[in-house]
């Protein structure tokens, strides 16, 4: 069976309550304060069985001016409205912002209930609804069924009833989804049970038994039981009005305004992306930035208004825009709002999230505004490689990507995998299903290839840039697995070449210029006449009257080449030299197991100065280990 909420709106002291009472027998006003001055102030809860079968679960709100945030927290869920006009007062100023509420909270179905109908007579009633025709036209109640009625006498109930049957039959079920959302509106503790929370889940199912998570606290607890219609029941889904209770979770943990999930299936964000109409009955522009309340699910929250595209924000507008809040709010795309002014307090516009996680973004960036603007249109693709491109170099994630769609998760798989088939995006991430816009990944591309190109130019005697240097000098959100994808896919189109930690553009060859052949060549001889006794560096350049940066290019070329062997910072060697030391060594371990330091010197017949250096090279090589204050042959 469908599960199906009605709520109630109207101005205060028009009979809400007591035509609850009435249909269902429950009195809704449970606070002492309530019964003492009359009227509503907290939310009510009932449950009513129509003649047809369906059951309702009911949310009974405030109809008092100062109650409004508890009559939007009561609205969240509300899937059919009875708008309720006393018939001896007719159309009122809380009947008009209860109006404008449920119609930016974007309810489509309800009526309206003629209350206190005994109170008036014939003639007086066809100019109350008269008035009410007017007051509903071009609204979602426009059509809608207008029943007289007393809750006093039980006149007009029955048809009431009758009205609520037909129209729940037309109110379509509950579109399956994974994502269990269930926004907390009351917290209390019952004797033997301990804490309960009860709400309007808006999505998704729980069983008992499964573990839950507060955000945006984080706290966790699991499922000790679950009410609906009064009744214990092993599960609950969307569109019930649910009460759960829960083990070891302590009433202080939990507020109104809190949204119950699965734990990590959520995140909580200090910033909203919006669309946001401006009602048109407001009397005077908002500036950006104007101060204002922010209600979404049964939180209340103060918030900046931010204009992407303007400095004022006129009656009857509607934008794209971003609400950055004074603390965390969690929300899926498309959830309904409303907003109310600072102060005076009253509702002043509304409309539906956009994104609920964005990053923070500078105003006056068309592609910005546009971008925003087509994702209340674009289909699922284009929905998700705006919010890919957004991400940036460091990538959108799946379970991201989930609460900025609020797809179903195989819906958003087959999108995602179509995308991906089109090029359109890249997967860097398998294990955490992290997604780079193609856009992003040729521009990393086009970057990393001017970093090469502008090495090669500076250092055009070096083979590449290490991968390490080409990393740090590319943008900071890219991780490793990204980098390693660069450089796969760059290998692959021929843009670079790999040689071990080197990297350098695929058509990148060294060549020096004609006074570096002739300084190559004379910084060869040096080393190669000097054997075992070679100048160090500093000295080189020097004795040959060279500039040291071009010397030291020249010098590592060659050592790239394999003509030169570095031993260590400022001591090089020619090649020759050390393949001839190495086979002395090598021939002195056929007949001797260590090699002391004095041996080794009568072998290399230098001086401790480049004794030293020489032996912890061959360490390092592997050549030989040293063994306490002796040497002995690594492979011998």
């Amino acid at each position: 069976m469908k599960q199906i909420i009605l709520g109630t709106a109207g101005h205060i002291d028009h009979g809400k309550t007591s035509l609850i009472k009435a249909l269902t027998g429950t009195d809704t006003d449970r606070l002492k304060e309530e019964k003492e001055r009359g009227i509503t102030i907290e939310l009510g809860f009932a449950s009513l069985a129509l003649p047809g079968g369906q059951h309702l679960g009911i949310v009974d709100v405030p109809g008092h001016e100062r109650f409004v945030k508890n009559m939007v927290a009561g609205a969240t869920g509300i899937d059919m409205v009875v708008m309720v006009i006393a018939a001896d007062e007719g159309v009122m100023p809380q009947t008009r912002e209860h109006m404008e509420i449920c119609s930016l909270l974007n309810i489509k179905h309800g009526l309206i209930a003629l209350t206190k109908n005994d109170l008036v007579d014939e003639e007086w009633r066809e100019l109350v609804i008269e008035d009410v025709i007017g007051f509903t036209a071009g609204t979602f109640l426009e059509d809608a069924p207008i029943v007289p009625i007393s809750s006093a006498t039980g006149e007009g109930l029955p048809e009431l009833l009758k009205v609520l049957d037909e129209l729940a039959s037309g109110i379509p079920a509950h579109q399956p989804t994974g994502l269990f959302r269930l926004p907390v509106d009351r917290v209390f503790t019952m004797k033997g049970f301990g804490t309960v929370i009860t709400g309007s889940l808006v999505s998704g199912s729980i069983h008992v038994g499964d573990t839950i998570m507060v955000y945006p606290s984080g706290v966790t607890s699991k499922v000790r039981g679950i009410q609906v219609h009064n009744l214990s029941v092993e599960k609950a889904e969307s569109g019930m009005r649910t009460a759960i209770n829960f083990q070891g979770l302590e009433k202080t943990a939990v507020n109104r305004g809190d949204v119950l999930a699965l734990p990590g299936s959520l995140k909580s964000s200090y910033m909203v992306d919006v669309q946001l109409n401006f009602l048109k009955s407001n009397e005077k522009p908002v500036k950006n930035r104007t101060r204002v309340r922010f209600h979404s699910g049964t939180s209340e929250i103060m918030g900046n208004l931010i204009l992407l595209d303007r400095e004022e924000l006129m009656p009857g507008d509607s934008i794209v825009g971003q609400i950055r809040l004074d603390t965390p709010v969690t929300l899926v795309k498309d959830d309904r709002f409303v907003i109310r002014s600072y102060s005076p307090v009253r509702t002043i516009g509304g409309g539906h999230i956009l994104n609920p996680i964005p990053v923070k973004h500078k105003r006056f960036r068309d592609e910005i505004v546009t971008g925003l603007t087509g994702l209340a249109d674009s289909d699922p693709g284009g929905v998700i490689a705006f919010h890919v491109k957004q991400s940036g170099y460091a990538g959108a994630l799946f379970s991201d990507l989930k609460l900025m769609t609020n797809l179903p998760e195989k819906q958003l798989q087959t999108a995602i995998a179509s995308l991906l088939a089109n090029r359109m995006l890249v997967q860097i991430d398998k294990e955490n299903r992290i997604f780079i816009h193609h856009e992003n990944m040729d521009s990393l591309v086009a970057e990393a290839v001017q970093q090469l190109r502008n090495y090669h130019e500076k250092y055009p005697l070096k083979a590449g840039m290490s991968k390490e240097e080409l990393k740090s000098r590319l943008p900071s959100a890219m991780d490793g697995k990204l980098f390693t994808l660069l450089l796969n896919h760059m290998k692959k189109t021929d843009d670079i070449a790999l040689e071990e930690d080197m990297v350098r553009l695929f058509d990148f060859t060294v060549s020096m210029k004609i006074d570096q052949e002739d300084v190559s060549r004379k910084i060869l001889v040096v080393y190669q006449e000097s054997g075992l006794t070679p100048p160090y560096f500093k000295d080189l350049s020097k004795t040959l009257d060279i500039d040291p940066s071009t010397a030291r290019d020249v010098l590592m070329h060659l050592v790239e080449q394999g003509k030169i062997t570095k031993i260590k910072e400022d001591l090089f060697f020619s090649n020759q030299a050390i393949a001839d030391l190495k086979k002395r060594l090598v021939d002195f371990f056929q007949t001797k197991e260590e090699l002391t330091t004095p041996d080794f010197k009568e072998i290399a017949g230098v001086s401790r100065k480049y004794l030293i250096p020489l032996i912890e090279y061959f360490d390092a090589r592997n050549v030989t280990i040293r063994v306490g204050d002796t040497r002995r042959l690594r492979n011998g």
